[in-house]
Order: C-alpha cells, then sequence, then structure tokens
C-alpha cells in the first residue's frame, strides 16, 4: 500500500489523537489506509473508526477489520453520517488532506503538470465540475479570481485574460493546452513553481476544497467529545491559516469571540502542540512529498 500513498508525519499525528480504550475515531482522508491502519493498530475491540474518502480508487485499499466502517463520501458529511451509524460523539478526528501520491501519479486524473493528461483534477470522479470546464467557462474575471485567491499567482488577470484568448481559437483539453496558453507567462527559472500555483488554484476550485474544509473544521469541532482530539495535516498556506485560525478561535477569520458582559472567550479548545510540527529531515528524504506538511492538534476542553 506504501505505493499508492506514503502517510506523513504517522506517528506524531495518531499519537495525537491520545486514542483510549472504547473510543470512536475518524480517519477524514483514508486515501493509501496508511495512517487508518496505525489507528487501528492501537485500538482495542471495543474501539470503532470512521474513515473516509470519496475517490472509489481507495476502496481497493481497505483493510478487513469489523472494527472499520468506511464511508464512500466526502468528509464534510462526517456529522451525518456519525448520526447514522448512531455515534453520540467522536474521541478523535485525523485529517491528511491535500492530493495522494496515486492521485498525482496517475496521469489521466490530471493533477500533476508532469503529464499530458486530460484537465480533469476532480477527487470525486463522479463530480461534474471539472479543471476543463473551468478553463473553457469561467469568465476572465473569475479565472482571474481563482488564480489569486487560491494560487496567489503574480499577474492572475494577464494569465487568465491569456487563457480566454487560446480557447477562442481552439478549447483547452489536456494540461499540454493549458501550458500552450500560458507559456508566456511561466518564468523560466520557476517554471515548477509557477504551474504548481495554477494546478493547486484550479484543483481547489474544482474540489471546493476551502468551503470544504471550513465546514469540517466548524462539524469537528462540534461533534468532538471533551478530551477528544483533532489532529489536521496541511500541505499549503492557504489550508494552514484556515486550520490555525480555527484552532485559535473557532471560525475561518481567526476572531476571537468573548461573552459580552463577562468579557470572558467563549472558546472551549485548547492547542496541543503550540509550535507546529513538521516533518524530520529522515522523513523529507524518503518521503519528498512531506516536505511541505504542517501538522496541528487540537484539544476539546469541556
Amino acid at each position: 500500500m506504501s505505493e499508492y500513498h506514503v502517510p506523513v508525519l504517522l506517528k506524531p499525528s495518531v499519537d495525537g489523537l491520545d486514542i483510549h480504550p472504547g473510543g470512536k475515531y475518524m480517519d477524514l482522508t483514508f486515501g493509501g489506509g496508511g495512517h487508518s491502519r496505525e489507528i487501528l493498530s492501537r485500538l482495542d475491540s471495543d474501539s470503532q473508526l470512521m474513515a473516509f474518502d470519496q475517490d472509489v480508487d481507495a476502496i481497493a485499499n481497505l483493510p478487513e477489520d469489523e472494527r472499520l466502517i468506511f464511508v464512500n463520501h466526502n468528509f464534510r458529511y462526517l456529522a451525518n453520517f456519525m448520526r447514522y451509524y448512531g455515534w453520540d460523539g467522536v474521541d478523535g478526528i485525523l485529517a491528511d488532506l491535500g492530493v495522494s501520491s496515486h492521485e498525482f501519479d496517475e496521469a489521466d486524473r490530471g493533477f500533476s503538470f508532469r503529464f499530458d493528461a486530460p484537465l480533469d483534477m476532480r477527487m470525486n470522479q463522479s463530480a461534474d465540475l471539472t479543471a476543463e470546464r473551468v478553463l473553457n467557462e469561467y469568465s476572465v474575471d473569475d479565472l482571474k479570481r481563482i488564480f489569486a485567491d487560491y494560487g496567489e499567482i503574480d499577474g492572475a488577470y494577464r494569465v487568465a485574460s491569456a487563457i480566454v484568448r487560446y480557447r477562442e481559437e481552439s478549447e483547452l483539453k489536456t494540461s499540454g493546452d493549458l501550458h500552450k496558453a500560458v507559456e508566456r507567462f511561466i518564468p523560466r527559472e520557476k517554471e515548477k513553481k509557477f504551474l504548481a500555483k495554477l494546478y493547486q488554484a484550479l484543483r481547489i476550485e474544482v474540489n471546493g476544497e476551502l468551503e470544504v474544509l471550513e465546514e469540517m473544521l466548524s462539524s469537528a469541532m462540534r461533534v468532538l467529545k471533551p478530551g477528544g482530539r483533532l489532529s489536521v495535516i496541511t500541505y499549503h498556506s492557504l489550508e494552514d491559516r484556515l486550520v490555525k485560525n480555527f484552532f485559535k478561535s473557532g471560525n475561518a477569520q481567526g476572531k476571537v469571540e468573548k461573552d459580552p458582559i463577562t468579557g470572558s472567550v467563549n472558546f472551549d479548545f485548547k492547542e496541543v502542540n503550540r509550535k507546529v510540527i513538521i516533518p524530520s529531515d529522515e522523513e523529507i528524504a524518503l518521503n519528498p512529498r512531506s516536505r511541505s506538511a504542517k501538522l496541528r492538534i487540537l484539544e476539546k476542553l469541556r
């Protein structure tokens, strides 16, 4: 299963859940099952693990374990499925955000600029919106918005305008078409960095990643039992900023709410790790894709 996806920050992220007997836990991003297997190895016979993944390819990695409930849906629905399976709360939740190695390495999925592949980028392959539709149907202003907001690309309007001009002559269907449309804006010395930002912006838009993440964080904080832990691994600044804000205040803006009369803070959580946890040099050497990972852990107080 290591070929499908190498789990990042495996031990510290699972340690952060503070697993105890009889507990109920969630792995919101099953993927190759690395984190789930580690969690299962620490559960007793009375514990349960609910694992989510909207990618049907992940089903092939499921272990045979009666303590495991697999949900082939987006993790934004975690509270719905908790109630569906009769859980009254959750003792620990782990989310390893981002794209799995499998999705990056499968050319036809369109997640990587290494291949001349269809412009897909859907994590849920039954969803309607693809990167091809975004590039061929969005207005220049909407394209500029996603490139600036989700890719933090300098000159986002010029890049968007070039795509609109290109599609007037020919539809963009493959990553090769996209590269041709924007080639004069790609810095020679920073080609990979530019393309990574471009693909990140399209992927976030196609999958609604930031909206889904915000919804998941709100739900997770509601369903956690007192003493429950939330362990989240992020891979880029937009994700990490959102998680950091929620962990400090319970909202996406990072604004701490106070009682208007007493002035006390209305936030029943604490950060377990005051300093963000990052991979060791050894882990990065073994798995270069882990280099941008950041782990934050939150505990519900009451």
